[in-house]
């Protein structure tokens, strides 16, 4: 299996619904590197999986749909605890959607499965993995 990986930030605002998640409760920013790792298991006649600023450009279209905001107030999260896995799991249905629809060209229609990992901090992370 094939991999490559683009990564790039966001910065955003949320709050936490639950009393497991303490002061979190309030609105607190966070700011997450997002890596996304796309899998094929073979390589396009050029021998590229997917074109890598091809894959940056598209990432960073996906993030801006989110990035500089507060997640309260996007209707596409009401009652959801936008958790970092949570997020991960939102930004694989978005870059998945990318990869069949074409906008990651022949490359992306080939692409078999997609990880995204945030990093909260240099000890703190979380993924989503799935097939596209």
């Amino acid at each position: 299996m094939f991999s490559l990986t683009v990564s790039d930030h966001i910065m955003i605002a949320h709050s936490f619904q639950g009393e497991e998640f303490g002061p979190a409760q309030r609105l607190h920013g966070a700011t997450f590197v997002v890596e996304a790792e796309f899998r094929a298991p073979q390589l396009d006649a050029h021998q590229l999986l997917v074109d890598i600023g091809l894959a940056k450009t598209v990432l960073r279209q996906v993030l801006d749909t989110v990035d500089y905001t507060n997640l309260d107030d996007n209707p596409a999260f009401a009652g959801i605890n936008t958790t970092t896995e949570y997020m991960a799991f939102h930004i694989h249905g978005l870059l998945a959607a990318s990869c069949r629809d074409g906008r990651l060209g022949d490359g992306g229609r080939a692409v078999t499965a997609l990880k995204i990992l945030l990093r909260e901090a240099p000890s703190a992370w979380a993924a989503y993995e799935a097939s596209v």
